[in-house]
Parts: structure tokens; C-alpha cells; sequence
């Protein structure tokens, strides 16, 4: 089972949205420390209410380049977010990350009902920035 998958059955097991709260602030802080070298402009998501930075790195492999990716935000529950995105983007092809539906993943999940509107709009910011980085990754030829 998945990293992703893992956390939708997780979600799916608690019944009322302070426990899903509390499990989404848990999963922020499974987050790999973030290099403070790479708290810039460039890396800064525009378009959040909170501060969020996001690194991906591209790794060349015969089906084309396969995209991991760091992330960090100074707001808990932006930090769990960031969280599942990550369990549903790292290590997986460029195409494979243009073609995932991550409003499916969060309908599952139920956030999308539970964000406020400018917590939507920063995860969709997040989410627009990972697919530009695939995009970017399939387009920059290999060295």
C-alpha cells in the first residue's frame, strides 16, 4: 500500500474533523527538517496566506524524470498539507504527476468541504506549482 493510500484509510478511520485536524497536524510534523538555504523567493508558493516553500528535484530514469519534493510552512495544519501532497507527488514521474487528480485524493479525504477558502486556494497554488516543476522537469532535456 501506498503512502498516500495509508493516510486516506487513516482519514477514513476517524470519525469527526477535530481528530482529523489533530492527524493532519501529526502528519505536518513527519516532515523531513526543510534547508534553510532554500527559504527564498524562489522556492516561497505564491498565492498562500501562510508562508510555504516548496523544492522539487528532478532525477533522470529511462521513463523520464522522476520528481521528489521538500516542503515547509509556518502554519501547522499548512504543514500537513503540504504532508499529503508530498505522499502523493514524491518519487514518481513527471508524467505520472500531470496526470494525478489531487481534488479526487481530497474529496476522499474530506478536506475539501473543512478548508477555509483561502486554504483552498493555497493548496491549489501548492498543487500548481508541483505540476509546473513536472512540467518543467519533462521539458529541460537530460544531461
Amino acid at each position: 500500500m501506498s503512502k498516500i493510500d495509508n493516510i486516506i484509510e487513516d482519514f477514513e478511520l476517524l470519525d469527526n474533523w477535530d481528530d482529523r485536524y489533530r492527524y493532519l497536524i501529526e502528519l505536518g510534523r513527519t516532515l523531513p527538517p526543510f534547508p534553510e538555504e532554500e527559504r527564498t523567493d524562489a522556492t516561497k508558493v505564491q498565492g498562500c496566506a501562510s508562508q510555504v516553500w516548496l523544492v522539487s528535484r528532478a532525477t533522470p530514469a529511462p521513463e523520464g524524470p522522476h520528481l521528489g519534493f521538500l516542503g515547509d510552512s509556518d502554519a501547522h495544519i499548512v504543514r500537513g498539507l503540504i504532508a499529503i501532497l508530498l505522499a502523493l507527488y514524491s518519487d514518481r514521474s513527471a508524467s505520472e504527476i500531470a496526470a494525478i487528480d489531487p481534488a479526487a485524493v481530497f474529496g476522499r479525504i474530506g478536506l475539501k468541504d473543512h478548508l477555509t477558502p483561502q486554504r483552498s486556494n493555497g493548496l491549489r497554488s501548492m498543487v500548481e506549482r508541483i505540476r509546473a516543476d513536472a512540467v518543467r522537469a519533462l521539458a529541460t532535456p537530460a544531461h
